[in-house]
């Protein structure tokens, strides 16, 4: 027997080696329902070669703990899978002993420290640590450069190990690496342009880090590598004309970086390219006509950029072209015809650009595509009925556009077609009903055009549909009642016409409808109560001529029933709302109280009614320009009246009273003795004219004549008064 590092280990000529490779795989614990005296080799993720241990395989076989030192008996050991599993703690420094290893992968694990030992394997060829956080000093510098001792070395995979800091140069001493990834990591700074030194490399991916500078102009040497990687960094500079020097290159991907400058030329010369992407950097310019030679692409992408002009005419040469994306550039003129060429093209996606043409009939030749964006272009012109030949068509996006006249028959072409957008155009007619025959749909806008007549009821055969919007069109006539059948519905917008009648009560059986959008219209009739059986996110009726009131099932987090006629109260809550985002009821008829909400409201407008009564304390941090409109509403809010419940209101008040009472005790006897003195006056003189006209001689009184105003003295005897008035005492 021989003892290293404590460690049991059985010399080949010893008949104790089998049962010492037994003892240490069983105190790995991955083999614990097995017996020590079977034989080994028959155990499962194990083989064996002249009865020693060569391969233990147990990737994603549910294994968790650590593994345990005596690993490192298995001297013979040349390959050891233990990915994608649950294991933790640190890898033990026995490993080092394993100096046969080839092949050691523990990704996808929980490891942390790698131990310094690891570079004993000299034999390793292949090393994976992906997936474990391996926080060497937080820093790349100390493990790679460890590594550079492992001269056989071809594979090392150190994706997502949280890898820090910058790459170290050391890394070119790794001469006999083949596929290095270093990927979805931490690291900083410029490549080190000792890489082009791996000149047996074919496969470098670096992607997802945060390296900056530019791409080496000596990367053209590594004339081996296959694919390249470099994507979602902050490279900037240009794109080297060296790069033209990797003949081999299958795949090129350099997107999401701050990579300027044209496209160079020298692309052209990567015969064997077939995903090149660009995308979603700042390459200017025209896209290069060269780019036609690369016949074996398959997937080009150079959206989000600043390229401009027009589509190069050769475009149609990229025969085996599966994938193509020139979105959001400014790309101008008109899609060259020789895209009918593409007949491999399953997505072509052209939205965002300034393209200003007639959207090609040669497109009914790409039978196999499934996505068409011509979205957010200048298009002019109907839509081609040729369209209706791309049968495999799932998606295909025409809006904001300026395209004219009628929407086409689909009869029996698009039925793998799943979502429809033609809105934002200039199309008028009718809809047609042809499109009941799209069954798979699952999303149709055709709002903001010129559409009118009615919504064919035909469109309740869409059973898939979750979003349909007609809003800002000219239909007229009522919401069909066929909309009962679109059980799918999440989003409903029928906004913006000239819609009439009452709302169908068969909405209410919609019960996955989360927006209805039914504002601008000329619906009539009352609020249907079935309506208050949904959940919705948002309810607008606002701007029609809908009467009665204000059903309190409504259940929306936002309500909007403004420019309306109806009635009644306000419902003190509506469903089993616990917040209530906004509420909007103004320009309408209602009357009585504001409630005091039994939950939080974040917006709210109850203007121009004919609410009374104070407005609720919980209710006045809103701005008064809520409540306008409402005369009799009182309340401690700018420019409406204190409300008489105040203590200080009711002083004022009640001296008011106080004053008032007053007024009337003086006033009224004062008035009372003026009026009974002036209808005796009246008596008076009437006696007086009508005796001296009956008698010649008149009746001399004691104080002159009464109402001579020579004789007046101004006093009235009251013997004459009696005399005067004797003939009416009682």
């Amino acid at each position: 027997m021989a003892i290293t590092s404590g460690i049991t280990r059985a010399t080949k000529s010893d008949s104790e080696w089998l049962a010492a490779e037994a003892k240490a795989l069983m105190e790995t614990g991955w083999w614990s329902n097995y017996s020590r005296a079977e034989n080994h080799c028959t155990w499962p993720g194990i083989r064996c070669n002249a009865g020693s241990v060569v391969e233990i395989d147990l990737g994603g076989h549910g294994l968790n703990g650590s593994i345990t030192p005596q690993i490192g008996a298995l001297s013979e050991l040349q390959i050891l899978n233990l990915s994608w599993n649950s294991l933790t703690g640190e890898l033990p420094s026995s490993l080092g002993n394993l100096t046969q290893l080839a092949v050691l992968d523990v990704s996808y694990n929980h490891f942390h420290p790698i131990p310094l030992a690891i570079q004993k394997m000299e034999n390793l060829v292949s090393l994976s640590l992906s997936g474990n956080f391996i926080d060497y000093n937080a820093s790349a510098l100390g493990l790679l450069t460890n590594l550079t001792h492992l001269k056989k070395l071809m594979t090392l995979n150190l994706r997502y190990c949280d890898l820090s800091g910058p790459i170290p140069p050391h890394i070119g001493k790794l001469e006999s690496m083949v596929d290095l990834d270093l990927s979805h990591n931490g690291l900083v700074g410029p490549i080190p342009s000792s890489v082009s030194s791996l000149t047996n490399l074919s496969s470098l991916f670096l992607q997802s880090n945060q390296l900056n500078g530019s791409i080496p102009e000596d990367i053209g040497g590594l004339t081996n590598l296959v694919e390249l990687d470099l994507s979602s960094n902050r490279l900037s500079g240009h794109i080297p004309s060296s790069l033209g020097q990797l003949t081999k290159l299958e795949s090129l991907y350099l997107y999401h970086n701050q990579i300027n400058g044209f496209i160079p030329h020298e692309i052209e010369r990567l015969k064997d390219l077939k995903y090149l992407d660009l995308s979603n950097n700042w390459f200017v310019g025209p896209i290069p006509s060269s780019v036609s030679n690369l016949t074996n692409l398959s997937s080009l992408f150079l959206q989000s950029n600043q390229l401009n002009g027009s589509i190069p005419e050769d475009i149609g040469g990229l025969t085996n072209l599966v994938e193509l994306d020139l979105s959001s550039n400014r790309l101008s003129g008109q899609i060259p015809s020789s895209l009918g060429q593409l007949t491999k093209l399953e997505s072509l996606y052209l939205h965002h650009n300034q393209i200003n043409s007639f959207i090609p009939h040669e497109i009914e030749r790409l039978k196999d595509l499934k996505y068409l964006d011509l979205s957010n272009n200048w298009f002019i012109g109907p839509i081609p009925s040729s369209v209706n030949n791309l049968t495999n068509l799932s998606s295909l996006f025409l809006q904001s556009n300026q395209l004219n006249g009628s929407i086409p028959e689909y009869s029996g072409g698009l039925t793998n077609l799943v979502e429809l957008d033609l809105s934002s155009n200039r199309l008028s007619g009718h809809i047609p009903s042809s499109l009941g025959q799209l069954t798979k749909l699952e999303y149709l806008n055709l709002s903001h055009n010129q559409i009118s007549s009615v919504i064919p009821p035909s469109l309740s055969s869409l059973s898939n549909l979750w979003c349909l919007s007609m809003a800002s069109n000219l239909l007229e006539g009522p919401i069909p009642h066929e909309i009962r059948s679109l059980n799918t519905l999440i989003y409903l917008n029928l906004s913006a016409n000239k819609l009439s009648g009452p709302i169908p009560t068969q909405i209410g059986n919609l019960s996955n409808l989360r927006y209805l959008i039914l504002a601008k219209n000329n619906l009539s009739g009352r609020i249907p109560l079935q309506i208050g059986g949904l959940s919705l996110s948002e309810l607008d009726l606002s701007h029609n001529i809908i009467s009665g009131d204000i059903p309190s099932q409504l259940n929306s987090q936002n309500i909007e029933l403004s420019h309306n006629l109806l009635q009644g109260v306000i419902p003190s809550k509506f469903g089993n709302l616990t917040y209530l985002f906004s509420l909007d009821l103004s320009w309408n008829n209602l009357t009585g109280t504001i409630p005091e909400f039994p939950f939080p409201v974040g917006n709210l407008n109850l203007s121009f009614n004919s609410l009374r009564g104070q407005i609720p304390n919980g209710l006045l941090h809103f701005e008064p320009e809520t409540f306008t409109g409402n005369k009799d509403l009182c309340g401690s809010i700018q420019g409406f009246h204190p409300c008489p419940s105040s203590p200080n209101v009711n002083r004022e008040r009640n001296s008011k009273v106080v004053k008032h009472n007053l007024l009337i005790v003086i006033l009224v006897p004062t008035l009372l003795f003026f009026v009974s003195t002036s209808v005796l006056v009246i008596f008076i003189l009437f006696r007086r004219n009508r005796a001296k006209t009956l008698k010649s001689d008149p009746i001399p009184t004691k104080n002159g004549d009464l109402f001579s105003i020579w004789n007046f003295d101004g006093k009235i005897a009251f013997e004459d008064i009696i005399k005067a008035t004797e003939d009416f005492h009682i």
